[in-house]
């Protein structure tokens, strides 16, 4: 559902631009709002959430989608955690639908997917991976890397309950915002996919904006 935002980009508490095939993150307290804007359309931000107490309890995907009896996230979608208590909750959305399903990308599956000759492309499993290694303030590891969610990625569920990869639904400017409901890790990629159709095969840049409110 498509809901607009009254927040205004200059009012923002923090702002930063975040390059294709980069990595962002960083703590969200409770009760602040965190935006991820498509710059320039057709980006997909693969996007890890943990309890920035205990990073044991991160977002399920299967509790997600049980609670709400939906494989997509917009406006109104809680993400629930491995331990059933929600994170954050979709208060904003100018996309429409996120993916839940898709998975990210890594050498292993772009080398299945695609080519032998593909495996060495940059993932976001790899990016993941660095930011754990230069965050250790927050004692993650490759163990942590777990379910995620692909905002503006769009992965449609066949009639035979298969998954394809389609052009993105989202365009210049659209975002998603949530609601920190407990202090929260938010661990993004953006994307550097170039294989499938989820960046246009041009990953581009996004923003992430944070407001105290």
């Amino acid at each position: 559902m498509v809901i607009e935002s009254s927040l205004a980009a200059d009012s923002a508490l923090y702002r930063q631009v975040v390059g294709a095939g980069e990595y962002w993150m960083r703590v969200v307290k409770q009760g602040q709002t965190l935006r991820i804007l498509d710059l320039e359309g057709n980006q997909a931000a693969d996007t890890l959430f943990y309890n920035a107490s205990d990073v044991a309890e991160r977002y399920s995907a299967i509790d997600t989608i049980r609670e709400q009896g939906n494989v997509y996230l917009t406006s109104g979608s809680e993400l629930i955690s491995n331990h059933g208590n929600t994170l954050l909750e979709i208060v904003a959305d100018t996309c429409g639908r996120h993916d839940t399903l898709g998975g990210a990308c890594a050498t292993e599956s772009n080398t299945v997917r695609y080519a032998l000759e593909k495996k060495c492309m940059h993932a976001c499993r790899d990016s993941w991976l660095l930011a754990v290694a230069e965050h250790p303030e927050f004692d993650m590891s490759k163990r942590d890397i777990t379910h995620n969610i692909n905002f503006f990625m769009n992965v449609p569920v066949t009639v035979e309950g298969g998954l394809t990869f389609e052009d993105g639904i989202s365009d210049a400017g659209k975002y998603v915002e949530l609601k920190a409901k407990m202090d929260v890790i938010a661990l993004v990629s953006n994307c550097p996919q170039l294989n499938n159709p989820c960046n246009a095969y041009n990953p581009t840049t996004i923003e992430v904006l944070i407001w105290d409110q």
